[in-house]
């Protein structure tokens, strides 16, 4: 199967904007390439494939070496991507030249993984001046590890379960037990052998997650048949101990452990297990703002100095395994006495046990969870006190309560282009509030950047208010006339000092666009500062 079949998939799942039209396309992907094409493909999309990728200096020194360097350079400012710009503009092979189209994957992997590294640079040339546009495009994000076409590894692993009929559960219990190209997994899916082993692998257990409690579920939350407890403003994150271990994995199935390896040393000596919690970060006992915790995200290692400052912790609320014993059938009020038992006996460092919120009417849990703000917690979670751990979200078992957003008028300063279907329109917005410049005079600041939010008939229009009111232009990006409001949700104010507002907003998403309001009228950076946690 050549690198040019994998192109055409990339081209389709970026341009195919439905979740369930994305689907389709990786199950055929699956259902008409062999062995060890498909395995590859579907650890590039999913991010598992850890190649000895080309860096995209070499790229860029590639692409200015082979073509004009100014016309290169010109042409990355004005698209804003090197893999799209390069396979664009490198030059047509030379008469004569041998083609290289049916180039493939495990070709590629193994150039990459063979290949002296003062070798890459002409090896990688080669390839190129063999491919059409597509497939260059295609092997560019494949070697520098940048592909960005809408797929997670749960979508990947849903389209799995699809593809082959199997429980998409069993088939995330026995994921993180295999590496790429799965050819294990793959076999046992086409029904060519039983489900493979992970012996002793400390795999990831689909978690279980809560639909948001509609304003109608609230009589309903009585104290003999539901808990309560904090939402906390970390990240979800599963521990499973044992041999090898310990494994900290995000709600996703993604390991963060080298993000935490205090965490993970603190849980290092402790019996085989399986708890579900949140990753917090912890000052002298008290939750830090999630900006904190975002110091600690998306690192491969963490230096000593970060651990200090923002000290990593473990907040567990649920049990599910106790050694080998499998516990998520058993209803949640005994797996919590299980969880109750083994953190007094065990005593660990870095990790507590999440209270339970007592409460007696559903009244007054319907207070707390309005104040959740003032409490500097998310809102409240829900469950059900004789709920299973089941994967997925199941209505009715359990529910959270989340903290109601705030919201602001700011006015719109930059856009960006987006990028997979949005890649034609200005879909990424930075907007700014009010203040007093040096000179008295007021002055726009920028304080948040939002992508999501809109209908597709607003992001039409948007698009073309945008190009009717530009005043400037840096490659991707356009400075617009200050003119339009535009009323934005988020969740909190984080103070920042990268940002010449020192603030920056949490989730921010748009909300209105507010034609009817002169941006001489929208808010003040002052009014943002007040929200600061």
């Amino acid at each position: 199967m050549s690198l040019t079949t994998f192109a055409d998939l990339l081209e389709r799942l970026v341009f195919s904007p439905g979740r369930n039209a994305k689907l389709a396309l990786i199950e055929h992907w699956f259902e008409t390439t062999p062995d060890p094409e498909r395995g590859i493909g579907l650890a590039a999309l999913t991010g598992e494939l850890a190649l000895r990728g080309a860096k995209p200096a070499m790229i860029r020194d590639l692409a200015a070496s082979r073509t004009d360097p100014v016309l290169f350079a010109l042409s990355y400012d004005y698209v804003g991507d090197l893999a799209e710009t390069v396979s664009l503009i490198w030059p047509e092979p030379a008469p004569g030249s041998t083609p290289n189209a049916e180039l493939t994957l495990m070709e590629v992997v193994e150039g990459l993984e063979t290949t002296p590294r003062a070798a890459l640079p002409d090896l990688v040339a080669r390839w190129l001046d063999g491919l059409n546009p597509g497939a260059r495009f295609a092997l560019l994000k494949l070697v520098t590890g940048g592909l960005r076409v809408g797929v997670s590894g749960r979508l990947a692993r849903v389209a799995l379960a699809q593809w082959s009929k199997q429980p998409v559960e069993e088939i995330e219990e026995v994921w993180h037990g295999l590496a790429p190209p799965y050819e294990p997994l793959f076999a046992w899916l086409d029904g060519r052998t039983a489900r493979p082993e992970t012996g002793d692998a400390l795999v990831f257990r689909p978690m279980m997650l809560a639909h948001p409690l509609p304003d109608e579920g609230w009589p309903s939350i009585t104290p003999d048949a539901w808990r309560a407890e904090w939402k906390w403003d970390g990240i979800r994150a599963q521990v499973a101990l044992g041999k090898g271990g310990p494994r900290l994995w995000s709600r996703t199935g993604e390991d963060v452990a080298n993000a935490f390896p205090d965490v993970a040393a603190a849980l290092s000596e402790l019996p085989p297990a399986v708890l579900d919690g949140e990753l917090l970060v912890l000052h002298d006992g008290v939750v830090a703002p999630f900006s904190d915790l975002q110091q600690r995200l998306n690192r491969k290692s963490v230096s000593p100095k970060l651990m200090r400052e923002h000290p990593g912790w473990l907040r567990a609320y649920d049990m599910l395994f106790d050694g080998e014993e499998d516990l998520r059938a058993l209803p949640f009020i005994e797996r919590r006495a299980r969880l109750e038992a083994w953190m007094a006996r065990l005593r660990p460092n870095r990790m507590d046990l999440s209270p339970l919120v007592p409460f007696e009417t559903p009244e007054e849990l319907r207070e707390l969870q309005k104040g959740a703000r003032d409490a500097s917690v998310e809102g409240l979670m829900l469950k059900r006190a004789d709920s299973p751990y089941v994967a997925g979200r199941v209505t009715g078992l359990w529910w959270k309560a989340k903290r109601a957003p705030l919201t602001a008028d700011c006015v719109l300063m930059y856009a960006q282009r987006g990028h997979g279907k949005r890649s034609s329109f200005y879909s990424d917005y930075t907007f700014g509030a009010w203040t007093e410049g040096e000179d008295g005079a007021p002055l726009l600041v920028p304080v948040g950047k939002a992508y999501s939010g809109y209908t597709d008939q607003e992001l039409l229009w948007l698009d073309r208010w945008i190009r009717n009111n530009t005043t400037a232009r840096f490659g991707p990006v356009r400075e617009v006339e200050k003119q339009l409001v535009l009323e934005v949700a988020f969740d909190a104010v984080q103070a920042s000092g990268r940002h010449r507002s020192g603030v920056a907003m949490r989730f921010p998403r748009i909300l209105r666009i507010r034609t009817d309001k002169p941006a001489a009228e929208a808010d003040r950076l002052e009014t943002l500062q007040g929200f600061i946690v």
